[in-house]
């Protein structure tokens, strides 16, 4: 067992010495934050890009619904035909033209009103578009029934309920979708960690098979020390690596930000929101800071330091289940196309935990789906990642599930390695056969 550590050192050493390892490191910092940066300065100028429509109005109606708004503007034609309007939206360079006709009642005028514009508009633009011809209609429907403009507005004051918890604290909408984006990004964290580095320590096999040098290491080294010496060393250099992308690219973004004078909001918000304004509709200032509070606070609130004492745990556990299975691949096969038909049931429970996460964790978290998957070993390290936003005791993930799932990685763990070390100790040496599912079954009878 005493040459396990020098294997370690030794995996550890040629990895994060190899031309490619160390371009990468260096170089996906400046990849991602530079994408981010991108990201972030197209999103500035697609919000910066106002809209502008005309308004040819010949009817009576919709004097003061055509507001112009931070995102759009709307500019009307007087005294101009049809043709005309068109001509000069056209050369000045306008988005469209909204024409409503002049005819005897509004529910006409609404019937044979267009919008045109060069190309098919946008969604947004016609909801909104649509949204203020309905609200002229209402207003104009409950008229005619007696209901005066005052009694209106106070009618159409739009609704929010208030929400809080069996105890008494207040409670914000929207807080579980932001809960769902974190665990979603550590669940997503750990399978690519998983794949990557699976891979390299699946390479590093590989070509020690293929180069003959497996048969010199070999003779002085036990195939298990020798398999967990490569996992352990591959993935002390792929921590390494993480740390220095998370140094090197929150120090990236910041410069980055700085020098490109780049507001941070544009990169979690579609678009500005007027002071006092939000959708065009008034809002009490005072109750839109005690939201923010209230958002700050809920985010507080969230255990990121559990969440990322965990990260460390399940990934770890999650990497050496998968790293076990990778290390046997890399042992059966002669080289990295044979490896294929191998490789997808490896990544298909990976794949499964993130759809299992979307679809079924982030709408009920503590729900059947959710609580299996997360207690399965080779798909709790990211189900049980997304679940913990949500806390650890009442409200989030019992204690005894997240032991339970902890001991099952545990007792995974050892099954697996027992296993593919089988495997990488009889398909280390063997050359020129393709191995199959029957193969590997047979290797995992022979005796030691």
């Amino acid at each position: 067992m005493n040459k396990l550590p020098l294997i370690i050192k030794r995996e550890y050493i040629a990895k994060v010495r190899n031309k490619s390892f160390v371009v990468m490191t260096f170089l996906s910092p400046f990849l991602m934050v530079g994408m981010i940066l991108l990201i972030a300065y197209l999103t500035q100028l697609n919000d910066n890009d106002k809209k502008v429509i005309g308004v040819l109005n010949e009817s009576e109606y919709f004097a003061n619904e055509f507001v112009t708004s931070e995102a759009t503007s709307y500019i009307n034609f007087n005294n101009v035909s049809l043709a005309q309007a068109k001509d000069s939206t056209l050369s000045l360079g306008f988005y469209g033209l909204i024409y409503l006709p002049n005819e005897s009642s509004l529910e006409k005028v609404a019937k044979r009103a267009f919008f045109y514009s060069q190309d098919a508009p946008s969604s947004t633009i016609l909801d909104k578009l649509e949204s203020s011809i309905n609200s002229r209609l209402r207003q104009e429907r409950l008229r005619e029934l007696g209901v005066s403009p005052k009694e209106y507005a106070e009618m159409d004051r739009d609704y929010a309920i208030n929400i809080e918890t069996f105890d008494g604290t207040q409670n914000v909408k929207g807080i579980n979708e932001i809960k769902a984006i974190i665990g979603g990004a550590f669940g997503y964290l750990i399978m690519m960690f998983i794949i990557i580095y699976g891979g390299f320590v699946m390479r590093s096999v590989i070509e020690e098979k293929t180069s003959r040098i497996i048969e010199v290491i070999i003779s002085s080294v036990k195939p298990f020390h020798l398999m967990m010496g490569k996992i352990i060393g591959t993935s002390l250099a792929g921590i390494t690596q993480f740390g220095i992308w998370i140094i090197s690219g929150g120090i990236l973004l910041i410069v980055g930000l700085a020098i490109f004078d780049i507001d941070p909001a544009s990169l979690t918000k579609g678009g500005g929101v007027a002071p006092g304004m939000v959708n065009g509709a008034n809002v009490d200032v005072d109750a839109l800071t005690q939201n923010v509070q209230l958002y700050a606070q809920e985010i507080f609130e969230i255990p990121i330091i559990a969440m990322l004492v965990f990260f460390i745990i399940y990934f770890v556990l999650g990497y050496l289940i998968y790293s076990s299975i990778y290390a046997a691949i890399g042992a059966a096969v002669d080289n990295e196309t044979d490896t294929q038909q191998f490789i997808f049931p490896v990544i298909l429970p990976l794949m499964l935990a993130i759809y299992v996460g979307f679809f079924s964790v982030f709408s009920n978290p503590n729900g059947p789906i959710a609580v299996a998957f997360s207690l399965f070993p080779l798909t709790s390290p990211i189900v049980m990642l997304m679940r913990l936003p949500w806390g650890i005791g009442e409200g989030g993930v019992p204690l005894w599930q997240l032991i339970t799932s902890i001991l099952i990685l545990i007792g995974t763990f050892i099954g697996i390695v027992w296993v593919a070390a089988k495997i990488y100790r009889v398909g280390i040496l063997m050359y020129g056969k393709k191995p199959t599912y029957k193969e590997l079954y047979k290797w995992l009878k022979y005796s030691s």
